[in-house]
């Protein structure tokens, strides 16, 4: 079963969306490895990689992901003009594992 395409899916068909992770970068993340220009530069080659995951994707999937260790794109196929957007920040500690090992050895 061939999939519906539509017009051709674009990174600049989500500048609002990226506008967006960008200022929620800017004001609530806190990362040592990327710097607000990184993030962005990141956000745009993540964006395109999640698009060629979207166009490539198998007859029975609906999705295109790409990521890296700070950034999560997904893009979702809908009835619509163009595929929803979801960009996420994966949330990372440096005190998760201290803590985890705590728990662990309290267990034994």
């Amino acid at each position: 079963m061939e999939l519906p395409r539509v017009a051709a899916v674009t990174a600049d068909m989500f500048k609002p969306e990226i506008d967006e992770a960008l200022k929620a970068y800017d004001k609530f993340i806190v990362c040592i490895h990327k710097t607000p220009e990184e993030c962005e530069a990141s956000l745009h080659s993540l964006m395109e990689k999640a698009i060629k995951a979207y166009d490539n994707r198998g007859p029975q999937l609906r999705h295109g992901i790409a990521l890296d260790k700070q950034v999560t794109i997904i893009l979702s196929q809908t009835d619509g003009d163009r595929p929803l957007c979801g960009i996420y920040f994966n949330l990372h500690s440096p005190y998760q594992k201290r803590a985890l090992a705590k728990v662990g050895r309290e267990e034994d």
